[in-house]
């Protein structure tokens, strides 16, 4: 009997020296901790990992842009560090791009559990889960279909 590889899994994980590193069709990334905090350390970024992890919904940028009520080119700007940092992952949808929470390795359910935990004196997240939950009703087949709705975003996308 001849022997068989198994084969590969989609993603592999291997943790060396503090460095998280995995491989994706063709693509390596490698993941410092710092970074993670670092992308972490900004309101912005936290509000959007913040949606993410009470939600667990994937959303393209205008529905971010309508639901943090931020502008798209400083939202583009933060999804790409969340992205470096490895905390979010993106899919090309025709002209969508839809973002998600990236949840392995295991660590970040714990890191995530935090973020959630986080207080909301101010109710920002409150009032941003409030408006990202509206914005979602507009979904047409689980897509967006509309883009950006907010009036004083409008006119920057267009």
């Amino acid at each position: 009997m001849g022997t068989h590889a198994s084969p590969k899994p989609k993603w592999l994980y291997l943790i060396r020296a503090q460095h998280l590193h995995y491989s994706a069709i063709m693509q390596i990334i490698t993941i410092q901790p710092e970074a993670i905090f670092q992308a972490l350390a900004d309101e912005t970024r936290l509000r959007i990992i913040r949606l993410k992890v009470v939600t667990g919904d994937e959303s393209c940028l205008c529905e971010l842009v309508d639901s943090l009520q931020e502008p798209s080119y400083k939202l583009s700007r933060h999804l790409k560090i969340l992205r470096q940092a490895g905390l979010l992952s993106s899919q090309k949808e025709g002209r969508w791009v839809y973002h998600r929470l990236v949840t392995t390795p295991a660590y970040l359910a714990q890191l995530y559990a935090t973020v959630q935990a986080l207080p909301d004196s101010k109710g920002i997240y409150r009032a941003d889960l409030k408006r990202f939950r509206d914005r979602l009703c507009l979904r047409e087949d689980g897509r967006c279909q509309v883009g950006i709705q907010s009036e004083a975003f409008k006119t920057e996308a267009g």
